[in-house]
């Protein structure tokens, strides 16, 4: 197995240490820097230091009052030219600069494969270490020079990959969390979590950026998880690496239509290669939380392409996985991700109901194409057809024709629109007084679209209110609730987060909603 891209940096750096000390060699000077102390190791390639503090001073004397030339940070790697007091004599290649370190400040290391085991041990220590990430990963690439062919192809190449894809996924989520405050000075930890990405990318950790509602969002790009799925990894570590690379809010917002469709069949393929069976309950959730978002987004996407089997398959497919979820097994951090899921799945759930608009009293709707890319509903009834439409409304969101409902005293009509993968919307067509209709949209909420959805369930007797059941993550928190709403002006006039506590929703409920929705979870 070849040397791993993932170490090219820390290859790089070594090579230019051993070519500096074979000068040393043959010139009794270390080419490349200043010349070599007593203590320089022969011919053999010179030792090497990983630092493991942070703001670590490179000085230009072996004492804390010889000036300070440069601030080193956790991860990176020196190599070491002799030992004076307590310092250590080093030279920094990327900075092309010599100097002193304090030795407490550094581990010394070497690369031999009988090295590879303490660097692991080493590794499985910091791994788990918020805020040591860059260090860590500088451990990993140590450990992937350390190790023979045999070593990478093995058990412990899986678990250096797992590490490293791990700590880089926590360091862009890190990043990522920390708010910008144009004009401001930056702080002493966005300082050092600055200093950390660069490290990392040193290491050939690619971290990607992202615009999202005026927000970055840094996502690592996964090369080490990629690995992980290639090597004989355990079941935790499939997992782990099968979520770090099919993280929603990771994928280009720029991207288009056919590639999204591509990036969602490659996300379901790679969760797929996760086997259940094996993994403790808590991981068990997380991969089919994950599988019943992905495969609601691909419904929705078939649903758009017009190709009515394939949504309804991958519908269906969303509502087993997020069956498969055991709710008392859910950690608290996945608490979010399983309602996120939850209302992926239901905006998408009317793909897997048989198509076609219902028809009541001979009032009923009909779809027709309007300008490109849209949809126009038709609200007709027998005497007036779609040549003369009782109402009309454009949209180049998805018409679920199929969920189109009449309440009993024929004046007014409920429908799912959802014009976006993640959000379906509520259209109320209602007879005025004077007999025209006129057609009112309900959103999952008033914030901007994202997560949501607003769906009929239950007509109030009397042909004045209605039942609905909204959700919606706005603002990063989930809202929940219950609602009659009056129809004249679509204001809510009682809601509640258990349904089982106001009094129409146990009367008047719709039983076909009670038994397909999932906002009864």
């Amino acid at each position: 197995m070849s040397r791993v891209h993932l170490a090219a940096c820390v290859l790089a750096l070594l090579a230019a240490a051993w070519a500096a000390e074979a000068g040393a060699v043959a010139n009794g000077a270390t080419a490349g820097g200043p010349p070599a102390n007593d203590k320089a190791i022969g011919a053999r390639p010179a030792p090497l230091a990983i630092v493991v503090r942070d703001q670590t001073p490179l000085r230009g004397g072996p004492r804390d009052s010889a000036l300070q030339q440069a601030l080193l940070w956790q991860g990176e790697v020196v190599e070491v030219r002799g030992e004076k007091l307590d310092y250590l004599q080093v030279w920094d290649y990327r900075r092309e600069r010599g100097g002193f370190v304090e030795a407490s400040r550094v581990r010394r290391t070497a690369l031999a494969a009988g090295d590879a085991p303490e660097l692991m041990a080493v590794l499985r220590f910091v791994r788990e270490t918020p805020g040591a990430e860059a260090l860590g990963i500088g451990f990993a690439a140590a450990w992937l020079k350390a190790a023979t062919p045999e070593m990478l192809r093995g058990e412990g190449g899986a678990e250096a990959f797992d590490a490293i894809g791990t700590m880089a996924d926590r360091l862009a989520q890190r990043a990522s969390a920390v708010p910008i405050s144009p004009g401001a000075a930056p702080s002493r930890g966005e300082t050092a979590l600055s200093a950390h990405l660069e490290v990392a990318s040193r290491y050939g950790v690619a971290i990607r950026s992202y615009e999202r509602e005026g927000a970055i969002r840094l996502c690592y790009d996964g090369e080490a998880f990629r690995r992980v799925l290639a090597l004989p990894a355990e079941a935790k570590q499939r997992a782990r690496a099968a979520l770090g690379l099919t993280r929603p809010e990771c994928i280009d917002p720029q991207a288009g239509v056919v590639e999204r469709e591509q990036i969602d069949l490659w996300r379901a393929q790679v969760l797929d290669r996760v086997d259940l069976a094996e993994l403790p309950p808590t991981w068990r959730n997380r991969v089919a939380m994950r599988r019943a978002g992905v495969w609601s987004g691909l419904a929705y996407r078939h649903a758009r392409k017009g190709e009515a089997a394939q949504a309804e398959a991958a519908a269906k497919r969303a509502l087993a996985e997020l069956g498969e979820v055991d709710r008392a097994e859910l950690a608290d951090d996945d608490l979010g991700g399983y309602v996120d899921a939850a209302i992926r799945v239901n905006a998408s759930r009317w793909a897997a109901a048989p198509a076609g608009a219902k028809a009541a009293r001979g009032v009923s709707i009909v779809t027709v194409a309007g300008e490109a890319g849209e949809t126009c509903v038709l609200l007709v009834d027998a005497q007036r057809g779609a040549a003369s439409p009782l109402a009309r409304r454009c949209t180049f969101g998805l018409v679920w024709d199929g969920s189109a409902t009449l309440n009993r005293e024929g004046n007014a009509l409920a429908l799912a629109v959802q014009p976006m993968e993640a959000w379906r919307e509520l259209w109320l067509f209602r007879r005025q007084p004077g007999g025209g209709w006129v057609v009112q949209v309900l959103p999952p909420s008033s914030a901007t679209p994202g997560l949501g959805y607003a769906e009929f369930a239950g007509w109030v007797p009397g042909g004045r209110q209605v039942l609905v059941a909204r959700e919606a993550r706005a603002e990063g928190r989930a809202r929940r609730s219950f609602e009659v709403v009056g129809l004249a002006t679509l204001a809510t006039e009682r809601q509640t987060a258990d349904p089982s506590t106001l009094g129409p929703f146990q009367r008047w409920q719709d039983p076909a909603w009670k038994r397909e929705t999932v906002s009864l979870r």
